[in-house]
């Protein structure tokens, strides 16, 4: 995308979905929606308790402050993750955060992607800078097109 215009899209590559979790301050649900793909967020139920229909990405923000007895994963996340459908259709995981949570600072993203064995496919702060669309968009094409070329490559274990 040289000519900083977005190349056409191939109607024939399936655009991968993504699941995400966003509180009241819609940070999360912000970029998620940027990224010209069909979206669901964890925060409704209906969406909770369903089941993805194919390869999904999973965006995550991480809120742990520093006690160390709070879980920073969104509990909206885990129980859509309890699905061993869902656990075995993940096929990445993308991660919203806050520098000023230190150590802590993409933790939910991180530790979902070490517990599933899937990757970090990418982060970003708060609810991220043009670039950081930018490059979630480019991430996420290749995801489809490469998933469009190998459909068993979804079909990870668990």
């Amino acid at each position: 995308m040289a000519s900083g215009r977005r190349q056409a899209w191939d109607e024939r590559v399936r655009r991968t979905p993504i699941y995400y979790y966003s509180s009241a301050s819609g940070l999360v649900r912000t970029f998620a929606e940027r990224l010209d793909r069909p979206v669901y967020n964890l925060a409704e139920r209906e969406h909770r308790l369903s089941e993805a229909d194919g390869p999904w990405v999973l965006l995550t923000p991480s809120y742990k402050t520093g006690n160390e007895s709070n879980d920073t994963i969104p509990e909206g996340v885990r129980r859509f993750l309890r699905s061993a459908v869902n656990r075995r259709r993940l096929v990445g995981v993308m991660g919203s955060g806050n520098r000023n949570f230190g150590r802590f600072y993409q933790m939910a993203a991180r530790e979902v992607a070490r517990r599933s064995g899937r990757p970090v496919l990418f982060e970003f702060e708060l609810s991220g800078t043009p670039w950081d669309v930018q490059e979630a968009l480019r991430i996420m094409e290749r995801l489809d097109r490469a998933l469009t070329a190998a459909p068993g490559m979804a079909l990870l274990p668990e």
